[in-house]
């Protein structure tokens, strides 16, 4: 109940400020009160892709000038009802957003800097190709003959109505994301994108639809901000004033958090309405320049970030529920092969790291993965879950064939993987980090309370109950490690890839994580153990399979692939005697 206050704070403000242009206050509040609602609009509709995951753009005004042209055109050259031209101008804005997400996201190289550039670079482009059409013409657009629509007492009101309507409708979005099995694949895509994919968020397609409603609802402030306007030119539509104003905004009021920038918003305008004003408009743009740098100082996580820090326990978890055991997941019968590899390469510039690599998992195994370093073990692991592409060979997983399929693919299809150096989500508590897998691998469930009921199971199963409210970074090596274990076993997978899950632990340490995976074993998991410490796998392995500069060396029972004399000289680096 507490969380849908949220929602219903939204629509009541909306109603009672929808109130305002009837009580005939001064036109001063209503175009303050237009100009606040329109930055929270782009602010917040900025935040959705850039914010939540993590793709930082400064090329939000080429998706809103997107939108004021096109209702500046329709209204003022084709003669179409107004109201027409704004679903019109969120869907142009979405395309065009798409259109470019469809290209720059395949390349999985265009993270960070390299996006924000070319963000930049995408403002300048659908400037010049508008100033140098007829759509502007160089000459600007006018709208001064476009009615108002009628729907406050008088033209101004009715923008302001305009305004507000879209202010609430983009706050209702921004929250209904950020709380829902969606907005949790963004912030694990924020937080670690490979991992993410690994773990089953499908990040291609969820970074696309974020990045379309993000648009479509800088479009729709576009068209509402054009009629506002009256007179549209390119030099005033696409210029570097909304970019760099929205990353303020929402930098300054947080944004890994719904209201954050809509925080950042109010106070930004509140200054500029404060200090840019006659004699101290050089001292209100000095003012905002330090709020922006006293900020990222000392609040890096925005005002709604530190308030969250400072309000919110870490390491004390609610009353777990009483402990489940985990259900079995999807069984074949014993002894049948799960997973089969055929003819499998790998190569990173023109060096063989996998070459014809054969073997087969049988299920409720626990096959060792042997061999030194750099003898293709981890590029094996990334092969089979799709992190990498194969150069050649299959991988049937139950007779079909899963070689290429993207990483998200893959842990739909029941195979989990944990990795040598942990890679937790680092911004997400503990519970949530466990919820990403149980939501998107293996079957997965719908929602995030579903996903966190799922994720309590596997941190009573991992003895990480006691830590489910506190980050990642708050846990030793061995809590993160058994993190890594839960995260891999929520999805109720089919076959855990375990890369070296033993590696910095203590003697102690290294015990209980032995009896982990016995445990893990006894639910009817299928598991390849990929590890240097051999007391442990001589305990755990019922086959064991060598690796040596990209090939299978050896395959069998543990101790006779240990006395095997290419063994010993390739793994242990010694003849036998």
């Amino acid at each position: 109940m507490k969380l849908r206050r949220a929602p219903a704070g939204i629509l009541a403000a909306g109603v009672l400020m929808a109130a305002l242009p009837f009580l005939k206050l001064p036109a001063f509040y209503e175009s303050f009160l237009y100009l606040a609602l329109f930055w929270i609009v782009l602010a917040t509709s900025w935040n959705i892709l850039s914010g939540y995951a993590g793709y930082f753009s400064f090329g939000h005004g080429a998706f809103f000038g997107a939108g004021v042209y096109t209702s500046a055109t329709l209204a003022g050259k084709f003669n179409w009802p107004f109201l027409w031209t704004l679903p019109v101008a969120a869907l142009v804005a979405a395309l065009i957003g798409l259109g470019i997400g469809a290209v720059v996201f395949r390349v999985r190289g265009i993270r960070g800097e390299l996006f924000a550039l070319l963000s930049l670079a995408v403002t300048f482009v659908v400037a010049t190709i508008i100033g140098n059409t007829p759509i502007d013409g160089g000459q600007g657009v006018y709208l001064n003959a476009v009615p108002v629509p009628k729907i406050g007492p008088g033209p101004n009101s009715s923008l302001y109505l305009l305004m507000l309507a879209a202010a609430v409708v983009t706050l209702l979005v921004s929250w209904a994301i950020r709380h829902s099995r969606f907005g949790a694949g963004l912030f694990a895509i924020h937080d670690d994108e490979d991992a993410a994919e690994v773990m089953g968020v499908p990040t291609y397609r969820w970074k696309l639809a974020a990045l379309a409603v993000s648009c479509a609802l800088a479009g729709w402030v576009g068209g509402i901000h054009a009629l506002f306007v009256s007179y549209v030119t390119t030099s005033e539509i696409f210029n570097l004033t909304v970019p760099l104003t929205v990353v303020l905004m929402s930098i300054l009021g947080g944004t890994r958090h719904w209201a954050g920038p809509a925080i950042g918003a109010v106070a930004i305008t509140c200054l500029l309405f404060s200090f840019t004003g006659g004699e101290y408009a050089v001292l209100g743009k000095g003012a905002i320049g330090l709020i922006l740098v006293v900020g990222v100082l000392f609040m890096p996580e925005g005002f709604m970030g530190f308030r969250a820090f400072k309000r919110s326990p870490r390491g004390v978890a609610g009353s777990p529920p009483p402990q489940a055991a985990p259900s079995k997941g999807r069984a074949s019968a014993p002894g049948t092969v799960l997973l089969e590899v055929k003819g499998l390469s790998k190569s990173f510039r023109g060096i063989k790291a996998l070459d014809g690599v054969s073997l087969q998992v049988r299920q409720g195994e626990i096959l060792g993965l042997l061999g030194p370093n750099g003898s293709g073990k981890s590029t094996f692991i990334n092969v089979v879950s799709g992190h990498f592409l194969p150069d050649g060979g299959e991988v049937l997983l139950d007779g079909r064939d899963i070689a290429g399929l993207p990483a998200h693919r893959v842990a739909r299809a029941g195979i989990a993987r944990t990795y040598q150096i942990p890679r937790p989500f680092t911004q997400m508590s503990v519970l949530d980090n466990v919820a990403i897998a149980a939501m998107y691998a293996g079957e997965g469930l719908p929602s995030m309370e579903a996903g966190r009921r799922e994720a309590r199971q596997w941190l009573e199963f991992t003895h990480l109950a006691d830590k489910a409210d506190s980050l990642p970074g708050e846990l030793n090596l061995h809590q993160r490690k058994f993190l890594e274990l839960a995260r891999a076993l929520a999805g109720r997978p089919r076959l855990v890839l375990l890369d070296e899950v033993l590696c910095g632990l203590t003697p102690t340490e290294i015990q209980s994580a032995v009896e982990q995976i016995r445990r893990i074993r006894d639910q009817g998991t299928t598991i390849v153990f990929v590890e240097h410490v051999m007391d442990a796998v001589m305990a755990l392995t019922d086959r064991i399979v060598v690796f040596d500069q990209g090939a299978v060396l050896a395959e069998g029972a543990p101790r006779e692939v240990m006395q095997s004399p290419a063994v010993m000289r390739a793994y242990l680096g010694v003849a036998h005697a």
